[in-house]
């Protein structure tokens, strides 16, 4: 960080001005930034961490995580750690295996049903794939 040395004059009526440098400025400016970016980062860790004390918090299992991270979306994730063919869950949701197919493609986008109907049959939390947490499928 640039070292700030400001300058103090008086203005014609007695009141203080603190003159700096556009680089003190700038510097100030980027400091108070990040000082708001981290207590922001502290207000969504409390956050977090008082659903994971109240049970509240619905993680994604490492294995899902992982193919995710290797580039499937979330729905052929959770489809695939559970064990399951497009067909086994086309049978058990009464969709078409191609509409899943759709969905874990992303081409298609389903309803907010839908989606609650494939966690079920999946045995996940429904808040995974209905979007309720912003997620994508």
């Amino acid at each position: 960080m640039i070292p700030i040395r400001p300058q103090t004059i008086r203005s014609p009526s007695g009141e203080e001005l603190i003159v700096l440098t556009r680089a003190e400025f700038d510097a100030l400016i980027a400091a108070a930034a990040d000082q708001l970016e981290d207590a922001q980062d502290v207000a969504i860790f409390d956050e977090r961490m008082a659903a994971l004390r109240d049970g509240d918090d619905a993680r994604l299992p490492a294995e899902v995580t992982a193919a995710m991270l290797s580039g499937d979306s979330l729905l052929r994730s959770l489809r695939r750690w559970k064990g399951l063919t497009q067909a086994e869950l086309a049978e058990r949701t009464h969709l078409a295996q191609g509409y899943i197919s759709d969905l874990e493609t992303r081409r298609k986008v389903g309803t907010h049903e839908t989606l609650k109907a494939i966690a079920a049959a999946l045995d996940v939390d429904a808040s995974w794939l209905t979007g309720d947490d912003r997620r994508e499928i």
